[in-house]
């Protein structure tokens, strides 16, 4: 997990985050139909539903494409119908690796998705081959310099949360799935500025990858996030963080 981390944060540093706003705001959309249509379109109801709008806030999205999101979910608007689906494998040096996506033509993707992974020397897996490796769990960036961690770690796991660390310049908090919200809104009642959160999926345990072998992992997981129809992508590597910094400079 901690690996993924930092190697998100390069790339914000970098402006890769999701290779452009546009990208993102895309992403944040299709979240946000999709839980309504699951769940509804009341946000006091629909917990999914909720994260995904505090996302499009933290994301500065206009108030009026997170309504017409929901409407399109709800049926009140025609759009797409997306289809949830999870594909798994394996990138080179043996990391798993599990990718969410939402898409309107599996018949599309699922081709993209094989062609991705081996072109950057990966391979698919069937359905269950990783996903037992993965846990899911609330993770919670805040910015340090806000506030001291001693309060920080009071309220959080006063709130719910399971653990908390410092990670450079920003605390992570981690919860379970269902106590996510409780911890993020006690932090907002006591102006703890949040960063990102989101519900994730945290490897149990990671595959140590060095050499030619870490530059092909992350290559592979920064195609396939750039792939329209991925949501997000998750992978259980552990490389050195000066071997990272050095990827993402060359």
């Amino acid at each position: 997990m901690s690996g993924h981390s930092r190697w998100s944060q390069i790339k914000r540093k970098k402006g890769k985050a999701d290779v452009e706003r546009g990208k993102l705001f895309s992403k944040i959309l299709r979240e946000i139909t999709v839980a309504a249509r699951n769940g509804g379109g009341d946000v006091k109801m629909n917990m999914r539903l909720k994260a995904a709008v505090e996302s499009a806030k933290e994301a500065n999205m206009p108030q009026e494409n997170i309504k017409r999101a929901i409407q399109k979910g709800t049926g009140e608007l025609p759009g797409e119908q997306y289809e949830e689906i999870t594909y798994e494998g394996y990138a080179p040096g043996g990391v798993a690796v599990m990718i969410q996506v939402m898409t309107s033509n599996r018949n599309r993707t699922a081709p993209e998705m094989r062609h991705t992974f081996e072109k950057y020397g990966g391979n698919m897996g069937t359905s269950g081959a990783v996903a037992w490796m993965f846990e899911r769990k609330g993770i919670i960036h805040v910015d340090a310099a806000a506030a001291a961690e001693d309060d920080v770690m009071t309220i959080v796991l006063d709130a719910g949360a399971t653990d908390m660390r410092r990670i450079e310049k920003a605390y992570e908090i981690l919860t379970g799935p269902a106590e996510m919200e409780a911890v993020r809104a006690a932090l907002t009642q006591n102006k703890v500025p949040i960063l990102d959160a989101e519900v994730t999926f945290v490897p149990q345990n990671t595959v140590r990858v060095e050499g030619k072998d870490a530059s092909s992992v992350l290559k592979l997981l920064e195609a396939l996030e750039e792939l329209d129809d991925v949501q997000h992508v998750y992978a259980n590597y552990d490389i050195p963080e000066e071997l990272m910094e050095a990827i993402s400079a060359a």
